[in-house]
């Protein structure tokens, strides 16, 4: 985040700074959810053959183990990337 944005919010009064928490709390709810979705999607998707069965097959419950995996570990390295981009950029300024 820019400087100059940091001083702008401090600028802003109680009231404002309660909202602006709020809605960035909202916002991070709503990408948690997002990815959370996008995860059972994905690995329902990649590793649920048949209903045949009420519960997941020893293979189907390893196939959305390993893709779980995958995907956080991918989410966490792309946050990662992302953050060391933003830090960069911030240092440039």
């Amino acid at each position: 985040m820019d400087k100059s944005m940091l001083g702008d919010l401090q600028s802003l009064s109680e009231e404002d700074n309660v909202r602006m928490a709020a809605m960035i709390d909202q916002l991070q709810v709503r990408d948690s959810l997002r990815m959370y979705n996008s995860l059972v999607e994905r690995c329902f998707n990649d590793c649920v053959d048949t209903f045949k069965h009420k519960s997941l097959q020893k293979q189907e419950e390893s196939c959305v183990r390993r893709c779980a995996e995958k995907f956080l570990k991918h989410s966490m390295r792309v946050g990662m990337r992302f953050a060391e981009l933003n830090q960069g950029a911030a240092t440039q300024d």
